[in-house]
C-alpha cells in the first residue's frame, strides 16, 4: 500500500497529517489494521479534550483485540470523524483515506518538536521490516 509523502507517524502506529484547515488529521496505520482484523468498534476522544503527544485518547476495536489510540502531538481535538465510529469496517480498506479525530496543536513551536520526533512513511515502513 504506497503512503502519501504527507504523512508522519509515530511509533505507536497513528500517522498525522497537517489538513488546508491547519489542523493536523490523525488515523491509524496500515500495519495497525492489519494486526487488529476486522475493526468492529472505536472510541474517540472527546471535542475540547487536551491532549498530550503520546497520550491513549481513543479506542478500536477488532474480533481478535482491543487497542488503544496514541496522540501523535499534543493539542486539543477539534473534531471527530462520526462517520469512521458508525463505520468503522472503512478503516480496514482505507486506512490511509479515514481520518479519526482532528487535533488543534498547542503551539507552533512544540507541535514543530513533536512532529520532528516522528518518522516519514518510507522510515516507518523500513523499521516494520526489521
Amino acid at each position: 500500500m504506497n503512503i502519501s509523502s504527507n504523512l508522519l507517524f509515530a511509533q505507536t502506529h497513528e500517522w498525522i497529517k497537517r489538513g488546508d484547515d491547519s489542523l493536523y488529521w490523525v488515523g491509524i496505520s496500515n500495519h495497525a489494521q492489519e494486526a487488529l482484523g476486522d475493526i468492529l468498534f472505536l472510541k474517540l476522544p472527546d471535542i475540547g479534550s487536551c491532549l498530550k503527544q503520546g497520550q491513549a485518547c481513543a479506542t478500536i476495536e477488532s474480533l481478535k483485540a482491543a487497542s488503544d489510540i496514541h496522540a501523535p502531538i499534543s493539542g486539543v481535538v477539534a473534531e471527530i470523524n462520526a462517520a469512521a465510529t458508525e463505520n468503522p469496517e472503512r478503516i480496514n480498506t482505507q486506512p490511509y483515506d479515514v481520518w479519526l479525530f482532528k487535533i488543534k496543536a498547542d503551539d507552533e513551536a512544540t507541535s514543530n518538536l513533536e512532529l520532528a520526533s516522528l518518522m516519514p512513511g518510507k522510515q516507518y515502513e523500513s523499521g516494520l521490516n526489521n
